[in-house]
Parts: structure tokens; C-alpha cells; sequence
């Protein structure tokens, strides 16, 4: 499955897209970051990130694509910046017939590293592991994105024959596992990436 996640924002919009194997394997196919300067209009700001997500839909050709959802912040400005930016990527999406899921920040984070809680570090630090990159995609917009891409194709894919009973999972994939089974879930669990 082909996952585009988009990490919304207005002066940076990080959009990662990962190819993920039914083993749960993930590939990097494409990272970048979307940027627009505070001092162009808006709507030329929104043109222009809205143009930018249009032609990596376009050149890649995801089957879904996965977005980062809107949560309230003390910055007022941020999160109308950020809401923008999600209906110009939801309204792209729309556009080419491609179902969306949002994700909240602590469902991402649950999904890469096995804790809600984790900090930006951690979850950065995941990301290039699971990749097998040999450092961290800068600057953390677009690891954020493939964070995004890279838990949509978890939490949405079936789990594998070979890792339904446990075996070969790493910690966060283990925690996942436990978490899924206490909420009664049924699971969605990585199996061990290959380096």
C-alpha cells in the first residue's frame, strides 16, 4: 500500500509518502516539505502548498492519504493556519477519488514508538529505523509526515500470520500489541522490520 501523510502546516507542510508491504515493511519513496513565506497573501499560500500536495498526488499515486488531525493549541493563528492546510490537502484528495484518514499526534505516536506520550525525538528516531534511513529526515515536519503515513498503513492493514502470536516484534510493536488488547481492539501489530 501506498501511504502519502501530510503533517499540515502553513509555513511548513511536511508530506512523506511510504510504500508498506503486507509484512508491514515500509519504504521510502518521498519526503519533502511544502514551504511558504508569512509575508505572501494567504490565498497565495494556500495555492501554492495546495499545488504542492497536487503534484505529488499526481507523481505518486497514493492509495489513500493520511493527515495529521487539527487539535486545539493556545496559538490561535497556528491552528487556523493548520485547518487551512487541512481542507486544501482533504479537498486534493477529494478531488482524485482518494479515501483520507486523520490521525491524532498521540494515535502517530502510539502507532511508531508503542507510548501516546512520546516526544518528538523518539518518534523521529523510530521513523529513520523503521525506514532503515542512516539519519533522521529534517526538518521534523517531514519525518512527522512519514510518522503519519507509516501509522495510517499500521493501524489500517491486517495483522500477518507469521506475527500473530508475538514472535519476532520489537518493544514499541510489542507495546502496540498490549495496547490493542486491552482496549479489545483486535490487532494491527507490526512485525519486525528487516535492515
Amino acid at each position: 500500500m501506498r501511504v502519502l501523510g501530510i503533517d499540515p502546516g502553513l509555513t511548513r507542510c511536511g508530506v512523506g509518502i511510504v510504500d508498506v508491504r503486507a509484512d508491514r515493511r515500509a519504504t521510502l519513496v518521498e519526503v519533502t516539505v511544502i514551504r511558504t513565506p508569512p509575508s505572501m497573501p494567504l490565498e497565495e499560500r494556500l495555492l501554492a502548498v495546495g499545488n504542492g500536495i497536487e503534484e505529488l498526488l499526481d507523481t505518486h499515486g497514493p492509495a489513500v492519504v493520511a493527515i495529521e488531525r487539527v487539535f486545539a493549541q493556545h496559538n490561535l493563528r497556528t491552528v487556523m493556519g493548520t485547518a487551512q492546510v487541512s481542507g486544501v490537502a482533504l479537498h486534493a484528495a477529494a478531488k482524485r477519488g482518494l479515501p483520507v484518514a486523520l490521525h491524532t499526534p498521540s494515535e502517530v505516536k502510539a502507532a511508531i514508538t508503542g507510548y501516546g506520550s512520546a516526544d518528538k525525538k523518539q518518534v523521529q528516531a523510530m521513523v529513520a529505523r523503521i525506514l532503515g534511513l542512516a539519519e533522521v529526515p529534517k526538518p521534523a515536519d517531514a519525518a512527522d509526515a512519514l510518522a503519519i503515513a507509516i501509522c495510517h498503513a499500521w493501524r489500517g492493514a491486517p495483522a500477518t500470520a507469521s506475527g500473530a502470536g508475538g514472535a519476532d516484534l520489537t518493544p514499541a510493536q510489542a507495546a502496540w500489541r498490549a495496547a490493542e488488547r486491552s482496549s479489545g481492539r483486535a490487532s494491527a501489530v507490526p512485525r519486525r522490520l528487516a535492515r
